[in-house]
């Protein structure tokens, strides 16, 4: 095969391209129709991967818009690597300005949901420390502690009602989105990730412990966006999650 890789990759991930000049097998035949085939085969593989990794971002446009938006996906951003776990992390910027998604504002951020329960999935396992901890300590020097959260925790903050377009299109009781801002928090307490909705704060809070500030500033950032903000029930969540796995002074 006297065909440079650039060319020849170019070619394979764009069904539309011409084949590249010179192909020949093993033997010197042409090889034009095999790889044909070979380039059909690799397109629909990669395509599955990411309908597989984007399943909800795939209802939303269609199956056939979504094939078509794939396959430029592909042209723009082909695979650095032969471990397909992560295959997409670009599909959220993708999605902005791809143009015919691009008016679609809350589709990036659902990418980026979908994006974020995968890598939540693979996160590494971590002990979670006994909660009974939090009521053995004083509480000026507990606000002055920070949490470690989970390695699977991720956090999604989006302007869009992600969390309740996300459930209406992956579980059949969950009523129709209503448009406002939602904060989603991904939980690992088994094998599969959860996403779940926050209250008004909980994205605050969450977003402190996870930059490392202790859990009295987390609360405060809490209470300025909501001053109603309920602690307790934060807490619980990430307890009945086993999301707590460390404490420091």
């Amino acid at each position: 095969m006297n065909v440079d890789q650039t060319t020849f990759r170019q070619a394979l991930l764009d069904p539309d391209a011409p084949r590249p000049d010179g192909l020949a097998d093993g033997q010197g035949r042409e090889a034009g129709r095999r790889f044909d085939v070979y380039r059909n085969n690799v397109t629909v593989a990669l395509g599955d991967a990411l309908e597989t990794a984007f399943p909800t971002v795939a209802k939303l446009v269609g199956a056939q818009n979504f094939k078509l938006l794939a396959a430029a996906y592909l042209r723009q951003h082909p695979p650095k690597s032969p471990l397909m776990m992560f295959y997409g992390e670009d599909m959220p910027a993708f999605l902005a300005t791809f143009q015919p998604t691009s008016t679609i504002g809350y589709l990036p951020d659902i990418a980026r949901l979908e994006l974020a329960m995968r890598h939540s999935y693979h996160a590494a396992d971590a002990r979670a420390f006994d909660p009974a901890v939090l009521q053995s300590i004083p509480p000026e020097k507990l606000m002055a502690s920070v949490v470690t959260l989970a390695p699977a925790t991720r956090l999604i903050r989006s302007r869009w009602p992600i969390h309740a377009i996300w459930a209406f299109n992956n579980q059949p009781e969950a009523p129709k989105p209503i448009m406002a801002s939602e904060d989603t928090l991904i939980l690992r307490a088994e094998l599969d990730p959860v996403p779940h909705l926050l209250p008004k704060g909980g994205g605050a809070f969450v977003e402190a412990l996870l930059d490392g500030e202790s859990l009295g500033t987390a609360i405060e950032r809490a209470t300025i966006e909501n001053e109603a903000f309920d602690l307790s029930e934060m807490l619980a969540l990430l307890i009945t999650n086993n999301a707590l796995t460390d404490l420091k002074d």
